[in-house]
């Protein structure tokens, strides 16, 4: 089959038939025509008609390995910096269609399901471990186009750090049983975005203490027993004026509910093993792999900020201020920043020991710091530089009504008509501002998990040794005889 367009991807989520919930409600209505799931889908079938593109095939697909055809280059293992390279311009290309917004864009699972395949080889020989099914479900991926959404994350039912659940229903989501056809699931877990308008389920357990929640696996969205309960969809209705991108790139996020699910063993990763649930993830290639995939959209997502950002400024002709100078100088230097720290993780790359090359994880652990810190701010920035003028937005209905006479005089820019203007603010605001757009922040707030830990996590594993050694040599600690209880002389 190889790469996908727009039009199979459609049909196969219409066809799929999961079991999803939203506001109480089972949805029983096409997914590409259902109000909270057209617009996300819409724009995600735009991205599969550029890889299949006539001038784009090259730089979106490259030959499988197995049968010739054309698959997507998010698939690719890369062997040399050039295939590094091949892939962020691939990934470019979907970010900039999609503005950096689609946090879950098709490449960021396609990426973690090959950077896992090719890391399987650390589950060899290890108790109840499944690589090879690791590496199958690679290869059906990357010849069907299949899409994912994924779960790494426990219920919030107490997060102190000495929790351990006691239900008689499992909350969390648990191995209740282990039969001759495979693993039997049933609880919830969190944060599934995407869900339901995937193909397929990628699911790790992570426990401290409970073998029960030690398992891995991937399943497809329509298994028997599998619910996604949706929260409040922030689609901004029908007007892509009124809301230009939550009409677009709302993508839902869900509770996953397990119901005695069954995993059939051809699925299962591995089960029954803490070390294998709480070591597999951290050394294998999956945080190198996905952190260049998030930096590289979020390197695109700032840029469209910051096009944002300047025509507000334009709009209202606020540049010559000094104070508005220096707030977009702040989004300036994070951006560069980031794109500094991209290419030194691709100029450190080095190889794994399965002969993959890796870009560096330092600089990508480096740039996902700044960006969980600095995105609230650039967020604020808009508000700031916006005003008032993010609160009076009229609708497009307005701009057709007979009130449309005042609308034009009065909320014209310094150099924009009236309908550009509020096309402009309606955008920051939508942003920033709207349902979505607070999502947005808590999304990029927390995207690679807690901010606390991954700052915790880059100080670890950061090599200190030299400048320490460095610094001590400097002044010749451990050198000085005067320090030196024994060569004192008595008082």
């Amino acid at each position: 089959m190889g790469a996908i367009n727009g039009k199979a991807f459609m049909e196969r989520m219409d066809n799929l038939n999961p079991e999803i919930w939203l506001d109480g409600r089972k949805v029983t209505q096409k997914l590409s025509t259902h109000p909270a799931f057209k617009g996300i889908l819409k724009e995600k079938a735009a991205l599969y008609d550029l890889q299949t593109s006539l001038d784009l095939k090259q730089l979106m697909t490259f030959p499988s390995p197995d049968t010739g055809e054309h698959i997507g280059m998010s698939y690719l293992q890369p062997k040399t910096k050039e295939d590094l390279y091949k892939r962020r311009k691939m990934m470019e290309c979907w970010a900039k269609a999609s503005f950096g917004m689609m946090g879950r864009s098709p490449d960021y699972l396609n990426t973690a399901v090959m950077s896992l395949a090719s890391s399987a080889s650390l589950l060899a020989g290890k108790e109840n471990c499944f690589p090879e099914n690791i590496v199958r479900l690679y290869k059906e991926a990357r010849e069907r186009d299949l899409t994912f959404t994924h779960t790494f994350i426990t219920p919030q039912v107490n997060r102190s750090q000495i929790f351990l659940e006691d239900a008689k229903e499992p909350i969390s989501a648990k191995v209740i049983a282990r039969t001759s056809e495979g693993l039997v699931i049933k609880g919830a877990r969190l944060l599934a975005t995407q869900g339901g308008i995937t193909d397929e389920v990628l699911v790790f357990g992570a426990p401290k203490y409970d073998k029960n929640e030690a398992f891995a696996f991937s399943i497809p969205s329509n298994t028997p027993g599998l619910k996604f309960i949706g929260r409040e969809s922030f689609a901004g209705g029908k007007s892509q004026i009124d809301h230009p991108l939550s009409s677009r790139y709302e993508e839902m996020d869900c509770i996953l509910v397990f119901n005695d699910v069954l995993v059939p063993w051809s699925r299962v990763f591995y089960y029954d093993n803490l070390d294998a649930a709480n070591e597999f993830l951290n050394n294998s290639s999956f945080h190198h792999f996905a952190l260049h995939q998030v930096l590289i959209r979020q390197i695109v997502k700032t840029e469209f900020l910051l096009g944002i950002a300047e025509l507000i400024i334009d709009t209202i002709d606020i540049r010559e201020y000094t104070h508005i100078q220096e707030k977009m100088a702040e989004i300036i230097i994070t951006l560069e920043t980031m794109k500094a720290l991209l290419d030194k993780s691709e100029n450190d790359a080095s190889y794994d020991n399965w002969g993959g090359l890796v870009p560096s994880i330092t600089p990508l652990q480096v740039s996902s710091n700044i960006f969980s810190k600095n995105y609230p701010r650039f967020v604020e920035i808009i508000q700031l530089l916006g005003a008032s003028g993010l609160v009076t937005l009229p609708t497009e209905a307005a701009f057709q009504s007979e009130i449309r006479k005042d609308l034009l005089q009065y909320l014209q820019g310094a150099n924009k008509q009236a309908v550009d203007r509020n096309k402009i603010f309606r955008l920051g605001w939508d942003l920033t501002m709207s349902a979505f757009g607070s999502r947005q922040t808590q999304y990029e707030r927390f995207f690679f998990g807690d901010p606390v830990r991954s700052a915790s996590s880059l100080y670890r594993n950061y090599a200190l040794d030299e400048h320490v050694r460095s610094v001590s040599n400097f002044l010749q600690l451990g050198n000085s005889e005067d320090d030196n209880p024994t060569n004192q002389q008595p008082i």
